[in-house]
C-alpha cells in the first residue's frame, strides 16, 4: 500500500473524510500528535488500526468529536464531567466516561469495557476532518505500538520507524503544538482519578474540580484507558533518565542548565520540553547510541513529560 500525503487545505480534508467514509485509516494531526484515524463504528476499520499500529486489542482507544453534543450522544456525562468538558474542550483532554446504550461504537474500540474514552480536539485540521466526515473517530497515536509518538506527518510516513505503506494517508498540517498526548481523566469508585497526565495539568483540572484527582495505580495487563502500558512511547536504544551528564558513548538530551546535544528546553520552559520530547528522542535514536535524558520537574507537564519518559525507559 501506498501512503498519500494529503495537503491541509479543503481537497485535502474531503479526500481524508471520503477515504474514511471507506473503511480505511487516515493519519490526522491533532495538537498533542498525530491520531491514526478509522471509523469508531466500523469494526473492520477499527481492527485495521489496531493490525497497522501492532496494538494489543485489550487496549482501548480514544474516540474524537467535533463538540460536547457529539460527546453527549455516545456517552453518559454528570456534573464533574461537564464542568471538565466546558472548561478544557476543545483541548487536551480525554474523559473515560459510561458508554451511553445504542451508541453504536464498535466493541473493540472500548476494549469490551462499558466505558468509552472520548475527547474533542481543538487542531483545526482535526476539526475540518471530523465534520466533513460527520461521524465518531477511533484514533490513537499514528506510531507502531509501543514506539516514540509522532508529532509531524514525516514521522508518520516512514516506512520504517512510523506507518509509511500500512496507511492509506497522512494529512499534513505540520508540527503538532503541544507534543504529548491528551490527559486521561476517569472515575474510579464514583472519584475524579487520573488515568494519565498529558498535555492539561492535573493542578488545572483540580482546581475547576475543587479537589484533589485520585491516582490509582493502573494495571498494565488490564489497561482501562489508554497509555497505561509499562512499556511504551520507546526508542531502540537503550534510555536513561536523570541524567546530570552524558556517560562515553551517551547522547545527552539537555533540559534547563543541563546541557546536551540536543535540549528540551534551554530555559527550563516545559510547554517547550513538550512540544520538542518525542521528536528529540527521534533524532537522538537516529544517532545509534543510548540515550540519556536530564532531570525534568515533576510538575505541571513535567508530570506528562516524566510519565512517557519513564515508560520508554522500562525493560521491554
Amino acid at each position: 500500500m501506498q501512503t498519500l500525503i494529503l495537503g491541509h487545505d479543503p481537497r485535502g480534508v474531503r479526500a481524508a473524510a471520503d477515504l474514511l467514509a471507506q473503511g480505511e485509516l487516515v493519519a490526522i494531526p491533532t495538537e498533542t500528535v498525530y491520531g491514526l484515524a478509522g471509523d469508531a463504528r466500523d469494526a473492520r476499520a477499527v481492527a485495521r488500526i489496531y493490525e497497522a499500529k501492532g496494538r494489543p486489542s485489550f487496549n482501548p482507544l480514544i474516540v474524537h468529536l467535533p463538540d460536547l453534543a457529539a460527546a453527549e450522544r455516545i456517552a453518559v456525562f454528570d456534573d464533574a464531567a461537564l464542568a471538565l468538558a466546558r472548561t478544557f474542550w476543545p483541548g487536551a483532554l480525554t474523559l473515560v466516561l459510561p458508554l451511553r446504550p445504542g451508541a453504536g461504537i464498535a466493541s473493540l474500540v472500548t476494549a469490551g469495557l462499558d466505558t468509552v474514552a472520548i475527547r474533542v480536539p481543538a487542531h483545526p485540521a482535526a476539526q475540518e476532518v471530523l465534520r466533513a466526515f460527520g461521524g465518531p473517530l477511533a484514533a490513537p497515536s499514528a506510531n507502531p505500538s509501543g514506539r516514540i509518538s509522532p508529532t509531524s506527518a514525516a514521522h508518520v510516513a516512514d516506512p520504517e520507524t512510523g506507518l509509511g505503506g500500512r496507511i492509506a494517508a497522512v494529512l499534513d498540517a505540520g508540527a503538532c503544538p503541544v507534543g504529548v498526548e491528551s490527559t486521561i481523566v476517569g472515575w474510579v469508585g464514583g472519584q475524579p482519578a487520573l488515568l494519565r497526565p498529558g498535555g492539561v495539568a492535573a493542578e488545572e483540572i483540580e482546581a475547576v474540580l475543587g479537589r484533589p484527582l485520585a491516582r490509582p495505580e493502573a494495571d498494565p495487563d488490564v489497561p482501562t484507558a489508554p497509555g497505561q502500558l509499562t512499556s511504551h512511547y520507546a526508542p531502540r536504544a537503550s534510555l536513561r533518565l536523570h541524567a546530570g551528564a552524558a556517560r562515553p558513548g551517551e547522547v545527552l538530551i539537555g533540559f534547563g542548565p543541563v546541557a546536551g546535544e540536543m535540549t528540551l528546553s534551554e530555559t527550563g520552559d516545559l510547554t517547550e520540553a513538550a512540544a520538542r520530547l518525542f521528536d528529540l528522542l527521534r533524532r537522538a535514536d537516529e544517532l545509534g547510541r543510548p540515550i540519556a535524558v536530564a532531570p525534568v520537574p515533576e510538575r505541571g507537564l513535567g508530570a506528562a513529560i516524566n510519565d512517557r519518559l519513564r515508560r520508554a525507559a522500562a525493560p521491554r
